[in-house]
């Protein structure tokens, strides 16, 4: 089993590629489903895509020690 930080790191990381592709899908659905410009599902879509790439990014921000 891997030590606690490291379970952490992963966690993390799977959660935020998962916060991502509900972005994505948030978004196909909603222009399949016909809405457009700022319909609800792509402004959450844009907002889920958002923090999960920014927790992938400052993850690996602290990973570089920066």
């Amino acid at each position: 089993m891997p030590d606690p930080p490291q379970l952490h790191r992963s966690t993390t990381r799977l959660l935020s590629f998962a916060m991502v592709a509900i972005g994505v899908l948030l978004i196909v659905r909603t222009l399949v489903a016909g809405g457009g410009g700022l319909a609800l599902g792509v402004v959450l879509g844009v907002l889920f895509m958002a923090a999960g790439g920014a927790r992938l990014y400052l993850q690996a921000r602290e990973r570089r020690g920066l």
